[in-house]
C-alpha cells in the first residue's frame, strides 16, 4: 500500500570499500589494516581450505593480532578487537542511538499534532549522525519500477552488442534495476537458460553463453528472468 524500504535504498550512502591498492600497500586507517587481515592475510596463510568464520571469536583474535602488527608497522592507532569485529561483519553500533532517536522523535511529533506547531511527519525520516538530521515532512512514493513493491518487473534496454558477462557485471552494478544485494545473479526465459550460476554440471553447461551476446540468445522484447541466492524474489 505505501513504498516498501527497496523504494528508498537510492537515497542511501553507498557502503565503505576500501581499494585493494590502499589495504595492499599503504594503509593509513585502522580498517585497512584489518581488512588486509581478512581479505589478503587469511587466504595466504590458511588458503581454500578453511573458510573464516566472523562468529568465531579464535578467528576474530587471529585477525586482531595481524591487524594491530600490520598497523605498528605503519604507525597506526585504534585498531581493537571490538573493531576488528565490527569491520568483518559490518556491524553498526546503533541499538541504543536508534531507541533513543525514535522515542525523541515520537514525543516530537506527538507536539506537533498536539501543538500544530510544525508540519507532522509522513512515512519518511532519515537519521544520518555524520551530516546532521533529517526529518522531512515529504511523502516517500512508490516506485512503480520497484521490484519487490512495484510488479517485479523492470524494463531494460541494452546494446545489442552487449555481452551476457557484461549484463550480468551490469544487474551487479546498477542499484536502480532491481534490489542492491544483486550478487552473481543466474539469467534465464520460459524456454531456455542463459546462464545459470549453480549447479556446476548446469554452470558449466552455460558457462560459454558468458562470451555470446545477448541478442543471440533473447530474442527483443523477450522477457529474462533474474534470480540469485541473496534476492528474495525472481525479477
Amino acid at each position: 500500500m505505501t513504498s516498501c524500504y527497496e523504494c528508498s535504498l537510492d537515497m542511501l550512502n553507498k557502503p565503505t570499500v576500501f581499494p585493494i591498492c590502499t589495504i595492499a600497500n599503504t594503509p593509513r586507517l585502522p580498517e585497512h589494516c584489518i581488512e588486509w587481515a581478512s581479505v589478503i592475510e587469511w587466504p595466504r596463510v590458511h588458503g581454500e581450505g578453511k573458510k573464516m568464520d566472523t562468529d568465531d571469536p579464535e578467528h576474530i583474535t587471529w585477525l586482531y593480532e595481524k591487524a594491530s602488527k600490520r598497523a605498528a608497522e605503519f604507525s597506526i592507532e585504534g585498531v581493537t578487537w571490538s573493531l576488528t569485529q565490527g569491520v568483518v561483519k559490518n556491524i553498526i553500533p546503533a541499538i541504543a542511538s536508534t531507541n533513543a532517536i525514535i522515542a525523541a522523535s515520537c514525543v516530537s511529533e506527538a507536539l506537533k499534532i498536539a501543538t500544530n506547531a510544525a508540519p507532522y511527519l509522513q512515512n519518511y525520516m532519515m537519521m544520518i549522525g555524520t551530516e546532521g538530521v533529517y526529518s522531512f515532512t515529504f511523502e516517500l512514493e512508490k516506485k512503480e519500477e520497484c521490484p519487490v513493491c512495484g510488479g517485479e518487473t523492470v524494463e531494460l534496454s541494452i546494446s545489442r552488442d552487449m555481452k551476457v558477462e557484461e549484463l550480468i557485471e551490469y544487474l551487479e552494478e546498477k542499484q536502480n534495476i532491481g534490489p542492491s544485494q544483486i550478487k552473481k545473479p543466474s539469467l534465464s526465459t520460459t524456454t531456455s537458460s542463459i546462464y545459470m550460476q549453480a549447479p556446476p554440471v548446469l554452470e558449466r553447461a552455460t558457462r560459454p553463453n558468458l562470451e555470446k551476446k545477448v541478442s543471440e540468445l533473447v530474442p527483443a522484447g523477450t522477457e529474462v528472468t533474474v534470480t540469485a541466492s541473496s534476492l528474495p524474489l525472481k525479477l
